[in-house]
Formats: C-alpha cells, sequence, structure tokens
C-alpha cells in the first residue's frame, strides 16, 4: 500500500512539473505567436507536397501540420523543436507503401504511423537515444543526399506534366529525357515558374512566405488563362473538407511489410530529430534529452495516426524559421499547429485546385535545399572510410527501398566505427626517466634479451583491437628473458579476446625465458582477468592493480621486473645453486622511492 501510495505522487509531481513547464509565459506569448505565423503558412505547401509525394490527398499532408507540432511541442524536452511532416520520412513512408493499393494506402498510412509511433515511444522508455550516434555524419550525408535527389528525379514527370514509365525513379527520369515529346507545355510553365518564384525570393524578405507565393501565383495564373491540360489535385480523388474526427486504425492493413516500413521511418525521423536538438538548445540553458524527444515525437506520430495523418519528425526548415522568427517557448511550435487548423477549415476545399506541377517544384525545391555539396565535398576530403560510407549509403538510397537504404547505412555505420576501434590502435614505449616520468616513443618491433620493456597501448582493446594488437607487440623469438610491461591504466572494459591474445602473447614469453606485466587494472577487471583463467597470474603473467597515483603501478611493474632479471640472470649464471642473492632484498623497496636511487 505504502508503495503504490509513493507512485501515486511520484506520478502526481511528475504531472504537475509538466505542466508547470508547458505553462504559456505571458511575456514570451507575442514573440512565439508571431514567430509561429511563417510556418504555418509554409506547412501549407510542405504538407500538401510530402502527402502528394506518398501519393495520397494533400489534405493529409495538412493534418499532420496541424496535429504534430501540438502534440510534439507538448511534450519533446527540445523546446524550440517543430515536430511536422518532412520530406525523408514522407519517402521512406512512400516507399513502405508501395506494392499498396491506391485505394487501401490512406488506411495503411495511418496504421503506419501509429507504429511508427509506438516504436519511437519504446525507443525513448529503452533509453536508446545513445546510439543515434552510431549512425555516422557520413551514412546520414549520403542517405539525405540520395532521398533528395531521389525527390528530384521522381517529381520531373510531374513538372513536365509528361507520363513516364519505369521500376524507379531514375528509370522514370530517364524515360522522360528518351521522350521529351510527351512533356506538356503549359504545365512545364507552371512547374518552371513555380521554381523561378522560389528560387528568385530564396534570399529575399519575403522568404519566408515565398513557398506559398509558389503556391499561389501559379495557381491564379492556371486559372486566369485556363489551362486545361495542367494536371489539379482534385483529379486524384475528392478533397475531404474540414478536420477529421479521431479514429482507430484499421489492423487488417497489418503485414511485415508496413511494419519494416514503419521501423525505417523510426529511423529516420529519430536520426533526425537528434539533429533538430543539437541545432536548436533550449534558450534557458537546460539540457535536451534525447530519450524524452524520442517520446515525444512518438506521441505525436500516434495522435497524427489517430486523426489520419502521416508520419512527422522533427523538421530542420521549419525550427530553424521558427528560430530566425524569434521563438522564444516551446509555444512558437505549438501556435504554429494550431494557427494552420482556420486554415484548413476554411480553405480545404480550394486545394484541389493546386496544379500538380506546382506540388512537384515545391518538392523539388526542398530537395535541392537539402543537398549540401560544401558537407559532402569535406566528407570526401576526409579519407577512404568515410568517403566509401557516403557512397554506399547514397547508391543503395536510390537504388533500394528505403527501408533497405537505412539498414544497410546503420550496419554500415556500425560496421565502420568496429574497424574504426580494431585499426585505430597504436603502441608506444615509455621510457624511464630520473625525473620520474616516462618518456614516449615508437614502439619497438622486437624485445632486447635481459631488459624491461614498457609499453602503452592507444585504442581500443574489445574484439577485433586486441587481434589488432597482438600483430603490433613486439615479437619475443630469438630473445632470452626479456619482460614487458604493458599500461592498461584507464581501461574500464576487456573481453575474453584480450585474456586469450595476452595469454598467447604470455607463453611465447615464457618459451623464450620471459615474463609478462599488466600495470593499472582498475580491481573489477583484475579480478575478472583472474576468473578468466588462460594466464599463468603467479608465474609467467603479473598483474598490479591500479592506485592513486599515476605511473606508480607501472614503476612498481618495471622495479619487480628488474628484480626478476637480476634473479634470472643469476640463476643462469649459477645453475642449480638453488640461492637467489637478490631475492627479498628488492621486493622490499618502496616503489614510489627516488627513481634514481632504484
Amino acid at each position: 500500500m505504502q508503495e503504490e501510495r509513493t507512485n501515486v505522487s511520484r506520478a502526481y509531481l511528475a504531472g504537475r512539473r509538466w505542466l508547470r513547464g508547458i505553462r504559456p509565459e505571458r511575456r514570451h506569448l507575442r514573440a512565439d505567436t508571431v514567430a509561429a505565423m511563417p510556418s504555418a503558412v509554409s506547412s501549407v505547401p510542405d504538407g500538401m507536397a510530402s502527402a502528394a509525394l506518398i501519393g495520397v490527398s494533400p489534405v493529409v499532408g495538412l493534418y499532420s501540420s496541424i496535429v504534430g507540432p501540438v502534440f510534439g511541442g507538448l511534450t519533446t524536452s527540445t523546446r524550440m523543436m517543430i515536430v511536422s511532416t518532412t520530406t525523408a520520412a514522407a519517402l521512406a513512408a512512400a516507399s513502405a507503401l508501395e506494392g499498396v493499393p491506391p485505394s487501401d494506402r490512406p488506411a495503411a498510412l495511418f496504421l503506419l504511423t501509429i507504429i511508427a509511433g509506438a516504436l519511437m515511444i519504446g525507443a525513448g522508455l529503452a533509453r536508446l537515444g545513445r546510439y543515434t550516434r552510431f549512425v555516422s555524419h557520413s551514412v546520414m550525408t549520403g542517405f539525405l543526399t540520395g532521398v533528395a535527389a531521389s525527390i528530384i528525379f521522381g517529381q520531373l514527370s510531374d513538372l513536365a506534366g509528361a507520363e513516364t514509365s519505369g521500376d524507379s525513379n531514375i528509370a522514370e527520369a530517364l524515360d522522360l529525357l528518351l521522350h521529351l515529346g510527351r512533356v506538356d507545355p503549359a504545365s512545364a510553365i507552371v512547374g518552371l515558374a513555380t521554381l523561378a518564384i522560389l528560387f528568385g525570393l530564396k534570399r529575399t524578405r519575403a522568404s519566408s512566405f515565398s513557398a506559398l507565393l509558389a503556391l499561389l501565383l501559379p495557381t491564379l495564373a492556371m486559372v486566369l488563362f485556363g489551362l486545361d491540360s495542367v494536371a489539379q489535385v482534385r483529379d486524384g480523388g475528392a478533397i475531404p473538407r474540414g478536420i477529421p474526427l479521431p479514429a482507430l486504425p484499421e489492423l487488417r492493413m497489418l503485414s511485415f511489410e508496413l511494419v519494416a516500413g514503419a521501423a525505417a521511418v523510426t529511423v529516420i525521423v529519430l536520426v533526425q530529430g537528434a539533429g533538430v536538438s543539437e541545432s536548436a538548445p533550449n534558450q534557458d540553458g537546460s539540457p535536451s534529452s534525447m530519450n524524452k524527444d524520442f517520446i515525444g515525437q512518438g506521441i505525436a506520430n500516434v495522435a497524427v495516426g489517430i486523426f489520419r495523418g502521416q508520419p512527422v519528425g522533427g523538421s530542420v526548415s521549419g525550427t530553424a524559421l521558427s528560430l530566425a522568427m524569434g521563438a522564444r517557448t516551446r509555444w512558437a511550435a505549438i501556435m504554429s499547429g494550431l494557427l494552420l487548423l482556420p486554415i484548413v477549415v476554411l480553405l480545404s476545399g480550394l486545394v484541389g485546385l493546386v496544379p500538380v506541377p506546382v506540388l512537384a517544384g515545391v518538392l523539388i525545391f526542398a530537395a535541392i535545399g537539402a543537398i549540401r555539396p560544401g558537407t559532402a565535398a569535406m566528407i570526401w576530403r576526409t579519407g577512404k572510410a568515410s568517403t566509401i560510407a557516403m557512397v554506399a549509403t547514397f547508391v543503395a538510397t536510390l537504388f533500394l527501398p528505403v527501408a533497405a537504404a537505412v539498414g544497410i547505412g546503420v550496419a554500415l555505420s556500425l560496421i565502420l566505427q568496429l574497424n574504426q576501434e580494431s585499426m585505430d590502435l597504436r603502441i608506444v614505449q615509455l621510457t624511464a626517466q630520473p625525473d620520474g616520468h616516462f618518456r614516449e616513443g615508437p614502439g619497438p618491433t622486437r624485445l632486447t634479451s635481459h631488459e624491461a620493456t614498457v609499453l602503452d597501448v592507444y585504442g581500443s582493446l574489445l574484439y577485433a583491437g586486441s587481434k589488432t594488437m597482438q600483430k603490433r607487440l613486439p615479437d619475443p623469438a630469438g630473445t632470452e628473458g626479456a619482460a614487458v610491461i604493458i599500461r592498461l591504466r584507464g581501461r574500464t572494459a576487456l573481453g575474453a579476446t584480450f585474456y586469450r591474445m595476452m595469454a598467447d602473447y604470455s607463453r611465447k614469453l615464457a618459451d623464450t625465458g620471459g615474463r609478462l606485466y599488466l600495470s593499472g587494472l582498475e580491481p573489477e577487471l583484475l579480478e575478472q582477468a583472474r576468473r578468466a583463467g588462460g594466464m599463468d597470474m603467479s608465474g609467467p603473467v603479473r598483474a598490479l592493480p591500479a592506485t592513486e597515483i599515476l605511473g606508480e603501478s607501472t614503476w612498481k611493474a618495471l622495479h619487480e621486473a628488474g628484480a626478476w632479471l637480476v634473479r634470472h640472470r643469476t640463476d643462469l649464471r649459477s645453475p642449480g645453486t638453488g640461492e637467489d642473492p637478490t631475492a627479498g632484498a628488492a621486493d622490499d623497496e618502496d616503489p614510489r622511492t627516488r627513481p634514481e636511487d632504484r
């Protein structure tokens, strides 16, 4: 009973903190409302275009642009984040629904959105936010560039008003290029006029309203000049009026492909959301929680799916625009959704008049803006591994379903991470100095007989790193009675592979009359080494625990190795005597005495 009361009390206090955190501040409300207006206006063409990309009614994108910012603004820890439609998430959803008949696509989309939201909430509760760092910058750049290129290729036929065929967006673009006679001049003019408006106003004061002007002006021109050959949104089906009521998803649409597509959407949304969290820190300096942002975006997607929308996520462009307009609190994001509500209610009937080439132009403009040539060039100059990751992900995104491309990108990131950790390993030699310090130098390739060699290792010693270390350790072959000290201070984890490698190396040393010392081991690792077995900790291998004084355990290992070398040489000179004239004396010396006295 007492435990239940405690849980209720904690939930009550958490609820009060949440309500206090979302309460609007009167001093910032006006600035947030002003900042929300351009975001709400720009959501009209962006939402419609992203829905058209999926192959559903453009109104679906508008619904998502209302519900997403409201629920996302209320729940994410990054208060400036605007959770809305994104082209990457839309493309992932379109890929997942590619085999679904057009009549079933809306119902499948709503279910996919809810599943993606549930996966995001689960990722946040499982505290998986830290794993977003395993998706490298190179892979993400390749993916986003591939998404942008795929959007451009896929929208060219709509921009030109031409019928094309092909198994992929690239094939359709190539088919258009080979059959330019299919281009409808009126559609091409409307589409090119849209691009001209967007690019012409890009660097002007009207840039925040350029998308809306690009939507309205060509539409008015089409109506005034009676361009009947230009396809319109309403040609794809009836446009619903008003806003939808909440509805439960149709579970009959559930399939493995749909869940896989939802997983791909989840990865894309969460990685992009992590980028928004980094680029839009909270105004009061409070830290953002990646896991809370996961949960907030998940809640937004579940709500959007119930209100018959499409996947949403942290919008880089929407958040940047809101910040540029002077947003101060999370209410800028919430208001951007609320302000869109009357627009949709009053103008949803006019959405059907919008020319299809206009939406294609808006998408192409957004895709071109998402390409970062400078970033790609920087990655290209960084090295082969980064270049391979970027190019491979780019090609996979162009020619494979987005779910597969995301999986390849994540797997490639992990493989490159492991490969880098295993290869980025360096062994150096530490030479004792009279003042008590060690001078660092290149690691030796061979050992010197009857001498102690102190080595330090830079890099990961987990898995393949241990095998790389084994190959780079100095070879004891051809030596006699050499001592090797390996400094391991600061290591927090050592695996079974490391202990096996050390057991093999210690046996090679023992075969030549040598001995291995491991210095600076943390107590738990020392106990782990004893439990692991394979190394004779009382003979060829000695392990010395780390102390509070830096270098003390290594000096002690060097002292013990020196004493052992003296005894070893004496035993070689006086075999069979059974006496050790140096035993006991050296071991009693304090390893912290002045080095010159040792």
